[in-house]
């Protein structure tokens, strides 16, 4: 297997003119301005006695500089511990405590809620809108940060060329990243990620989907989050494509009109957003009458479904390969749709833990409702004495799989079986081909009063397919099921149709198609939209 800095030092060889990394209508670095900036880091770092397995952690809004921070510290044998922007500033002074950061790359905003007294072991503060300090704790660390253009110049008198990058690898068995999977206080879960699993995650994506030079994409999930860090940083740049940030949570508008502009290759997302797309641009169109009518009659409406899927492409820029959703099951109603216009779209699984990919299919061998087959770093495992037919839990084991949590032993252990598979609490079965199909999360699935596995998730997708249901959750209240819904109150106003009365209306539809121990009892209307994690998913531990 191929290290990932040895892709990466390629790539800027290769490429060293072309853009690496940019802000959508902002600041861009080429890829020998990228390696200049990492080389120049590396000097600051050194100043400011960083050694090898030193932290270095990075709490900022996505940007190309983050970008450049994560590949400077990485590069440089640190740890690097990424840290989501919107934690409480108190759960970021407490992490970058934890975790024992030495340097701390962050935005002026988040700077000036932090307490520095709090992170004893920090020496460097560094903004990620110029790698200016924003706190230095020796006068040497200030004078060397002040003084990094000349100190820059000294050590390459005739310029930083594509010739001096060096990056280390025999490093494969050694940490490289310290991942936060919540803000949490009290016994932090720190994915303790080595380089052989990001180089095993690259060397999949390269292998299945390859990224080219001439390859755009835009990044819109959260950098600190595994999937974007690996897809929509590490992995295309490794193949010499060029990353445009969005920078915030874009509005529909904002992404489609980076999508028109940048032509991405690939469009990485989560089911939520697809599903939105469809009930927003696609639904109004095909559930027409008249449309249906001629949905159904061969030959037209094969007309009918290539229109759809070229306008669907063309939103996305006309130059998509393929849509990689994950973090969520895709509505079955939605997919089934997805696959009657023929549009590219495969659903991977994955977890921090693994870096993040267990499971993934190229979309035209994407088996219905499943979420791929096992990656090639890993085997995957259904614990049930019957995995083909009867739910068990997901585990695996593999070369891309954590190490472990960060100082925390007990979440370790429990997150590994007797003989060393990791526990990923999600329920399952797979086919005989090694399609995986999840069933729901074994902390959500709800246990009936004969007896029965009730699986929220497959309540919720009927759910999401009524009429009016933005989003729901179900959940059970004293062996009673009741769907939690938020619903469309711009559609309900537009046909005069009133809340209360359609909540009867929505459970009789939901409960046809429901066996009678998944029958809902009661309907809750939510003022405002499900709170949801940086990956879309819904928090569900507060709607219990």
């Amino acid at each position: 297997m191929k290290h990932y800095f040895t892709r990466l030092e390629e790539a800027m060889k290769a490429n060293w003119e072309r853009p690496a990394l940019g802000n959508y209508k902002g600041e861009l670095f080429t890829f020998g301005e990228l390696a200049s900036n990492i080389e120049k880091l590396h000097i600051l770092f050194e100043t400011a006695g960083l050694k090898k397995g030193h932290k270095v952690a990075l709490c900022a809004k996505n940007s190309a500089r983050w970008g450049v921070a994560f590949f400077a510290a990485n590069t440089y044998e640190a740890v690097v511990v990424p840290i989501l922007a919107d934690f409480h500033p108190g759960s970021v002074n407490s992490l970058v405590d934890h975790s024992e950061s030495t340097v701390l790359f962050t935005d002026s905003d988040i700077w000036k809620k932090l307490d520095i007294t709090k992170m004893p072991t920090v020496k460097a503060v560094v903004s990620t809108a110029d790698f200016k300090l924003l706190y230095a704790a020796t006068e040497k660390i200030q004078a060397a940060s002040d003084n990094l253009d000349t100190l820059f110049a000294e050590k390459y008198p005739n310029g930083f060329k594509p010739e001096h990058i060096s990056y280390p690898t025999g490093n494969d068995k050694d940490l490289a990243i310290i991942n936060y999977t919540s803000g949490t206080t009290s016994a932090p879960k720190g994915v303790m990620l080595r380089y052989e699993c990001l180089s095993a995650n690259v060397e999949f994506g390269q292998k299945r989907l390859p990224s080219y030079p001439e390859d755009k994409i835009v990044s819109m999930l959260p950098m600190a989050h595994m999937y974007g860090m690996m897809f929509e940083l590490i992995y295309p740049l490794c193949g010499g494509s060029s990353i445009y940030y969005l920078g915030k949570t874009p509005t529909p508008a904002l992404l489609l009109g980076a999508m028109a502009e940048v032509k991405p290759y690939l469009v990485i997302t989560v089911p939520l957003v697809m599903e939105k797309i469809f009930k927003s641009k696609v639904a109004p169109v095909v559930n027409k009458p008249a449309m249906k009518i001629l949905c159904a009659i061969p030959g037209v409406n094969q007309l009918i479904f290539k229109k759809v899927r070229n306008n669907l492409l063309n939103a996305f820029g006309g130059k998509v390969r393929e849509i990689v959703m994950g973090g969520a099951a895709l509505n079955p109603d939605v997919e089934k749709w997805f696959r009657r216009f023929k549009l590219p779209f495969t659903v991977g699984y994955g977890m921090t833990e693994a870096a993040p990919l267990l499971a993934y299919e190229d979309w035209w061998e994407f088996a219905s409702k499943s979420c791929g087959k096992a990656v090639d770093s890993v085997e995957v495992r259904i614990d049930s004495e019957d995995p083909y037919n009867k739910v068990g839990e997901i585990q695996a084991k593999g070369i891309s799989l954590m190490s472990g949590y960060y100082k925390n032993e007990e979440a370790t252990s429990a997150s590994f079986t007797a003989d060393g598979w990791m526990r990923t609490g999600d329920l399952g079965v797979i086919d005989k081909k090694g399609n995986i199909f999840i069933k729901g999360r074994s902390k959500n699935m709800i246990l009936s009063a004969n007896g029965q596995n009730i699986y929220p998730e497959e309540i919720e997708a009927v759910v999401n397919n009524q009429p009016y249901v933005v989003e729901s959750v179900v959940v059970d209240r004293g062996s009673r099921l009741v769907a939690l819904v938020y619903l469309d109150a711009e559609k309900l106003k537009a046909d005069a149709a009133d809340a209360e009365a359609y909540k009867g209306v929505l459970m009789n539809e939901v409960n046809k198609s429901m066996p009678s121990y998944s029958k809902i009892n009661a309907v809750e209307v939510m003022a405002e939209p499900f709170e949801k994690t940086p990956k879309m998913s819904i928090k569900r531990f507060m709607y219990k």
